[in-house]
């Protein structure tokens, strides 16, 4: 592995994707423990999460409250060309440009986007920034729609 943290975590991630891309980890099996993947490559564990949410990101891997980080079913990276974060937020934009979520009305908090749409909590936090021009963040209290 590469010295450097973004080196090794742009090197776990290559390794990981050709694991799952060989078949190494079939379709709805878990991935090893954090814990185990510290141990295998010998970094940080904040260094595998980073390797982990990009492979999420990519739709390649979800993660499953109690299960940990498994495979994508074929089909569920095939719902969207998109990362996932760009889903949900154009799910929400579309929601709020619609009315439906009306200004001054509180979005849901990043758990909740996470167990919504089985996401780890750091894509629902990209999906929540990605909506800043149409949301005003109000510290300790969440995320509203703004007026226009």
């Amino acid at each position: 592995m590469p010295s450097t943290a973004w080196g090794a975590y742009k090197g776990i991630t290559e390794v990981l994707r050709a694991k799952l891309a060989s078949g190494e980890f079939p379709p709805g099996a878990a991935l090893p423990s954090e814990a185990a993947l510290v141990a295998e490559f010998g970094v940080a564990r904040n260094t595998v999460r980073r390797a982990l949410d990009a492979l999420a990101e990519e739709g390649l891997i979800v993660a499953q409250p109690g299960r940990g980080r498994v495979v994508a079913e074929a089909g569920a990276s095939g719902r969207s060309a998109q990362p996932h974060y760009r889903r949900i937020a154009a799910e929400l934009r579309e929601l709020i440009e619609s009315g439906e979520l009306a200004v001054g009305t509180r979005l849901p908090s990043e758990a909740a986007l996470a167990e919504r749409y089985g996401v780890a909590r750091g894509t629902a936090r990209q999906a929540l920034a990605a909506l800043q021009d149409v949301t005003v963040s109000v510290h300790g209290k969440g995320r509203y729609v703004k007026p226009r």
